[in-house]
């Protein structure tokens, strides 16, 4: 996974009874086979497609690309034969009356009474500079295992992974939650349309007591990652003024604090300069589940 995404915690007790137990090295199996021989070719064909956020590409509609991507990604995963699956692309429009990013759509039904989120993106960054030889942002190329080209991890699996972890558990006849799945086209310019949607779709939605987004990094192959919480954000305007009109260096320099000076004091009221460590008031302490958590998964 790639990315900026995380795992939200369950809020609701789990009441349901024992399950049939999972059987990994089939998983496994289905999900390598399903990746190789479905997956991989999908994507292979959605990086070829530069559907840049929109914030990179003012005329994104006109130029058709987010659509394109929106229909191959819808296609593949209409044809999955998951029970009750209903796929729809959902488009609207803003105050102006403008077309919004479209976002996809999946409902798939589940044997609890919990309702279970998933989120991802296919709207990609631009091209940017510094690729390798032979490689290319919409120049899909596999090297051994790896698949390269821009938007693959992030975030073009995000629908894969999700109906593909689904189909698994449903050939497996594990009982699991009602699924939704979300998939965006503006995450790369700040997610703008993304409100709309949450509040438009919201009765579809529900109330998921886990939301699981398919956007955050993978360390290694080795083990299982998961972001339960990223680093927070705090922003603000600061201005230093000294004087209320100009006055010559020649007069000033020695008796006349220096802005930048007194600019540097002030952010290091916020962290410490020389090791980036906040003050304590920025400091939240890590819920004893979390570390349960990690530690169960470790």
């Amino acid at each position: 996974m790639a990315g900026g995404g995380i795992f939200a915690p369950a809020m609701t007790p789990n009441t349901q009874s024992a399950v049939p137990a999972l059987d990994p090295k089939a998983v496994e199996k289905f999900v390598s086979e399903t990746w190789d021989k479905s997956i991989v070719p999908s994507i292979t064909e959605y990086i070829a497609i530069p559907n840049k956020s929109p914030a990179f590409d003012k005329d994104w509609k006109k130029n058709g690309h987010m659509d394109r991507a929106v229909e191959l990604i819808a296609a593949w995963c209409k044809a999955r034969p998951i029970p009750g699956l209903k796929l729809e692309v959902v488009r609207l429009k803003n105050e102006k009356g403008e077309e919004r990013t479209p976002v996809i759509l999946m409902e798939i039904p589940g044997q609890t009474n919990e309702t279970v989120l998933l989120y991802g993106h296919l709207d990609k960054q631009p091209e940017m500079t510094g690729w390798s030889e032979g490689l290319g942002p919409w120049i899909p190329v596999m090297r051994g295992d790896k698949l390269y080209g821009r938007g693959g991890a992030d975030d073009g699996y995000a629908a894969y992974a999700s109906l593909t972890a689904i189909e698994a558990l449903e050939r497996q006849k594990i009982p699991h939650a009602r699924c939704v799945v979300l998939i965006e086209g503006c995450e790369e310019s700040g997610s703008y349309d993304l409100p709309a949607y949450v509040d438009h779709l919201a009765p579809r939605i529900g109330s998921p007591s886990l939301i699981v987004c398919l956007d955050s990094g993978c360390g290694n192959y080795e083990q299982l990652w998961g972001t339960t919480s990223l680093r927070g954000l705090v922003g603000g305007d600061l201005s230093v003024e000294v004087l209320t009109e100009g006055v010559h260096s020649g007069d000033a320099s020695g008796i006349v604090a220096s802005s930048f000076r007194i600019l540097r004091q002030l952010l290091a009221r916020v962290d410490d300069p020389s090791t980036g460590v906040c003050v304590k008031d920025f400091h939240v302490e890590v819920p004893p589940d979390r570390l349960a958590q990690a530690k169960k998964v470790a």
